[in-house]
């Protein structure tokens, strides 16, 4: 009898083993494999309002980022993967330049709201990049900012082949770009770099996933997420825990401006909070009331502008 319930415990134990390995390619694929996403349609955490959804999905910059000179750039990265950036120079001569990290699932164009802004306002060069696995740079996987960190760093390398060495360099992102360059911050950069924009950024790929397993699917991290972790370390060659925004920013020279909406329910408010108390470096820490995911910008237009400016005039002039 006692030897029957060990048969029983063992046989039970391992069917859970497979559901978790099961479960744990499941997520793989539906988080980091590329590949279409549907899993975030209707997801109410990703709602904005009407205002901002006008603005995202119709407004005048879409004409603007389309009727620009841009310049097709290209590198190769560490691991062979040929990435997509593009290049518009300022109208007037300048020293000044934004890198811009766009968000989950995104593309360089999407960050052509804030590209409208740095060009016409600030008069700055521009380069937006097409993060691997997005658009028209290759990748089978998404990085979530953590492999994307060492292109990040290819990048502004060419940009000071291409501009020379007194390039100022702004690295600016948003959601999954905002954690880019924030996992940025904390390689060896040049002193070319004089600031970096967060806009959203979470504090690491498991704490973000951890909170979304909570949320969407209500389940708890354990046991999926850290064998979804060696799926990831094995396919994607990183773990959701060494892919870490908060661990860089320990590290990080360049003056760091933190941006949230508190209302924000995909990214928690209080990642950015946690980033901001980390910092090694000069940082600033701005919270909009009322705003949610990366809604920021275009609710809170003028004092965004306005916060932006003096960040960027204190450090890049």
């Amino acid at each position: 009898m006692k030897k029957l319930g060990v048969k029983i415990g063992l046989g039970f134990l391992c069917i859970l083993l497979l559901v978790n390995i099961v479960a744990s390619f499941y997520f793989y694929d539906l988080a980091i494999k590329r590949d279409v996403k549907e899993f975030l349609a209707g997801n109410q955490d990703l709602e904005v309002s009407a205002k901002a959804m006008d603005v995202f999905l119709k407004g005048d910059w879409r004409t603007w980022y389309r009727n620009q000179p841009f310049e097709n750039w290209e590198i190769e990265s560490a691991d062979g993967l040929k990435l997509q950036g593009y290049f518009l120079e300022a109208k007037e001569p300048t020293d000044k330049t934004v890198v811009f990290a766009h968000g989950y699932l995104g593309d360089g164009q999407d960050m052509g709201l804030y590209a409208e802004h740095y060009h016409e306002q600030l008069g700055y060069n521009v380069l937006t990049v097409d993060l691997r696995g997005h658009e028209m740079s290759e990748g089978d996987y998404i990085g979530f900012g953590w492999h994307d960190r060492l292109d990040m760093v290819q990048w502004v390398d060419k940009l000071l082949e291409k501009r020379g060495p007194g390039t100022d360099i702004v690295m600016h992102g948003i959601s999954m770009g905002a954690a880019t360059v924030l996992m940025t911050s904390g390689e060896e950069l040049p002193d070319n770099v004089k600031a970096i924009v967060a806009d959203s950024a979470y504090t690491s790929v498991y704490d973000l996933f951890e909170y979304q397993m909570d949320r969407m699917y209500h389940l708890p991290d354990v046991p999926v997420l850290p064998t979804t972790s060696l799926v990831t370390k094995w396919k994607a060659g990183y773990s959701l825990t060494e892919a870490s925004a908060l661990d860089q920013v320990k590290k990080a020279e360049a003056p760091i401006l933190f941006i949230h909406g508190n209302d924000d329910s995909f990214v928690p408010t209080t990642m950015s909070k946690e980033l901001y108390k980390n910092a090694k470096s000069e940082a600033e820490l701005v919270i909009y009331d009322g705003a949610n995911h990366g809604e920021s910008f275009v609710s809170h237009r003028e004092d965004y502008e306005v916060k932006l400016e003096d960040f960027l005039k204190k450090h890049m002039d």
